[in-house]
């Protein structure tokens, strides 16, 4: 007989297999990587078109001629497709930020280009039709401009303590300096109508400015509140003075015979036996406060207020 103290070997039943979690194999879609949400298009869009009211006065202060600037939309593709489509000879300038590593770059139409320069020289703009690159003068009288819409930009992305240094023109084929290859750029286009001349002009974002530029955007954004609002409710007195009320000038306390309203017929003078120096009466509501006079206002009839009825007529006509 085997050892009573002898250990015995325990063996444990073996546990059941568990089943194995089932995944989920999706197709990935490289081209909606970096794609913006409806919250960061709808951000965008809304200081986008902050960004334009604001350009258009001070436009039309700078340039003193009436223009129009507006928002057009959002449109985001790879960097060398964009690249492809940049007309010739558009006006190409980057803006960077002074504390912060990003650049971003105005593009703007040659012909909206011209015809701001031909204001500013005094001209009246138009057509111009100009198939040139811009002299040194020109280069210097547009720099002017960007400076100008980078402070209203700057104003619109509510960057208090960040500025955006406006550099020198630069050409389409070296745009990838600032847009990495593989990236895709988020263009904000505006329309601009000025002397005749309708043209446009874009902001072309890298996906490193845009993201910053989103955050700072929604920092500044006021905290979503519930869909129901409670307003403080108006006094009394407030929802009185806000109501309407009846208002005459008029003879009160005259006396007329039935025989005479009886023979009134068009053309006829009735005689109300009221002296014309006798004052009429403004009421209002019935209920006389200041003695009236009649009186023209250009080619509208007015009452001439005359003193305060003290106490006011309480009794009604």
């Amino acid at each position: 007989m085997p050892d009573q103290d002898q250990e015995k070997e325990i063996v444990e039943p073996a546990e059941p297999k568990r089943a194995e979690k089932q995944r989920t194999v999706v197709n990935c879609n490289f081209r909606s990587a970096g794609r913006l949400s409806n919250e960061n298009a709808r951000s965008l869009t809304a200081a986008h078109e902050t960004f334009a009211r604001h350009l258009s006065s001070a436009l039309d202060a700078f340039l003193a001629t009436g223009l129009e600037v507006k928002l057009t939309g959002l449109e985001q593709l790879p960097v060398k497709d964009h690249i492809a489509a940049i007309p010739p000879l558009s006006y190409m300038v980057p803006f960077s930020l002074l504390n912060t590593p990003g650049t971003m770059v105005l593009e703007c139409d040659i012909d909206l280009v011209f015809a701001t320069i031909e204001i500013l020289l005094g001209g009246t703009g138009g057509q111009s039709g100009s198939n040139r690159e811009l002299s040194e003068i020109e280069e210097e009288i547009m720099h002017d401009v960007t400076l100008l819409i980078a402070r209203q930009a700057e104003n619109a992305w509510h960057m208090p303590d960040q500025s955006l240094a406006v550099g020198k023109r630069i050409k389409s084929s070296i745009l990838h300096q600032y847009c990495p290859a593989n990236e895709k750029v988020t263009l904000v286009k505006f329309a601009v109508e000025l002397a005749g001349v309708t043209g446009s002009f874009q902001f072309v974002f890298p996906t490193t400015f845009l993201n910053l530029l989103i955050q700072q955007i929604k920092v500044e954004e006021p905290e979503k509140q519930g869909g129901l609002r409670f307003f403080p409710r108006a006094s009394i007195r407030e929802r009185i003075l806000d109501c309407d009320i009846d208002l005459a000038a008029e003879l009160v306390g005259l006396r007329v015979s039935v025989r005479d309203l009886i023979s009134l017929e068009p053309g006829s003078v009735l005689k109300l036996r009221a002296p014309v120096r006798t004052p009429g009466m403004l009421t209002a509501g019935g209920l006389g406060f200041f003695e009236a006079m009649p009186v023209r206002n250009g080619s509208q009839k007015a009452a001439q207020l005359g003193r305060r009825t003290t106490p006011p007529n309480l009794e009604r006509g």
